[in-house]
């Protein structure tokens, strides 16, 4: 039989370890009341849900990198616009109205209402990146300053997509061959290229491409060298033409309202991580419509798209002095003709100088 003295001890030592393990519990619960949590999380509506621009970019840096960044003070979610059931068309609306407080914006979408702001994209103007850049750098400051005079809107990032070329079914060989075929586009330069080769331009959003495509609606289509390939194209259209007929332009943008109310330092963070963003999204464009093409002709150099057997056809000298001859007297020309003084005006102060292409002023 145990003593009152051994007896008295472990009743002492059973209520310490039971006050220890109390109070350790309650630490614990402390700590987890106490976990910090974000001071403010953002609501983004981003671009297209199957995209490398949205599944590699934007939505790891919003949902991931930006609590990263801030040590975990602030946060964000991000839905792709086509997933949210809004319209691209609307997108610059419900961002100057608030409803949406930050999205991403395609430029083609709000073309056809402000022609102007698809200056730096027109069909057949940049056969290269760096031709872009060059038209991009030359206008930007254009853009931002309406976007925010006009619109309310913040330009916070500007994003490109790999190149737009041409998938077709039947053989391909030069531009040339397109004449009378119904091709998909985009948007109205895109329309106004197609047309001046002869063929017959088909306007369809990216998710509608392989329904007009297997109704025999379109035989050729102008889409993203790799988003070609991760949407089928590669499977059912044998030839691609590799010259871009535009590359497709986004803005990421912030309600004024929206963006002047964030902390102070959450806006500095934005400023400084979001142009990184915006490289990113440059760099990974211009490897993927290299890799997009790698793909679709099943080289080696394919390694994130599906390997397919299609004929890649090289821009000629041929197809590059058409491109030139198309844009001057067809694309430029009736884009002037959409808003005949304003995007003159526009296209003479930003773009035409730096490119050495004066457009006529309408008297």
């Amino acid at each position: 039989m145990p003593t009152a003295d051994f007896l008295t001890h472990c009743l002492r030592r059973a209520a310490h370890w039971t006050a220890a393990a109390l109070l350790l519990f309650a630490c614990g619960a402390q700590a987890q009341t106490a976990a910090p949590r974000p001071a403010y999380k953002l609501h983004i509506v981003g671009g297209l849900v199957d995209l490398h621009q949205y599944t590699r970019h934007e939505e790891p840096f919003w949902t991931r990198e930006l609590s990263r960044l801030s040590g975990g003070k602030f946060d964000a979610d991000i839905v792709p616009f086509d997933r949210a059931g809004i319209p691209a068309t609307e997108m610059l609306r419900l961002i100057q109205l608030g409803v949406v407080p930050f999205g991403t914006i395609q430029l083609s979408s709000v073309a056809t209402q402000f022609p102007e702001y698809g200056a730096a994209d027109l069909a057949g103007m940049n056969p290269d990146l760096a031709s872009l850049k060059q038209s991009i750098a030359a206008f930007r400051p254009y853009l931002e300053k309406q976007l925010r005079d006009r619109h309310g809107v913040e330009l916070l990032a500007l994003y490109v997509y790999p190149a737009q070329v041409v998938f077709c079914k039947k053989p391909l060989s030069s531009l040339g061959d397109l004449a009378r075929r119904r091709i998909r586009v985009s948007g109205a330069t895109q329309a106004d290229f197609v047309s001046a080769l002869g063929a017959v331009p088909v306007l369809a959003g990216f998710a509608e491409i392989m329904t007009h495509w297997k109704s025999g609606n379109i035989e050729c289509a102008i889409t993203g060298s790799m988003s070609g390939n991760t949407l089928g194209l590669s499977e059912v259209a044998s030839y691609v033409h590799t010259l871009p007929v535009t590359w497709g332009l986004s803005v990421f943008g912030a309600n004024r309202s929206a963006w002047d109310a964030l902390p102070p330092e959450l806006k500095s963070l934005l400023r400084r991580e979001l142009p990184r963003l915006e490289a990113s999204i440059w760099s990974e464009s211009e490897g993927e419509t290299a890799e997009g093409l790698a793909c679709n002709q099943g080289a080696a150099a394919c390694t994130a798209g599906r390997k397919a057997k299609m004929v890649v056809v090289p821009v000629s000298s041929q197809d590059e002095r058409r491109r030139q001859e198309i844009f001057a007297g067809t694309v430029l020309a009736r884009w002037l003709q959409r808003c005949p003084t304003r995007c003159a005006e526009v296209w003479n102060q930003t773009i035409g100088p730096a490119r050495g292409i004066v457009a006529p002023v309408a008297q």
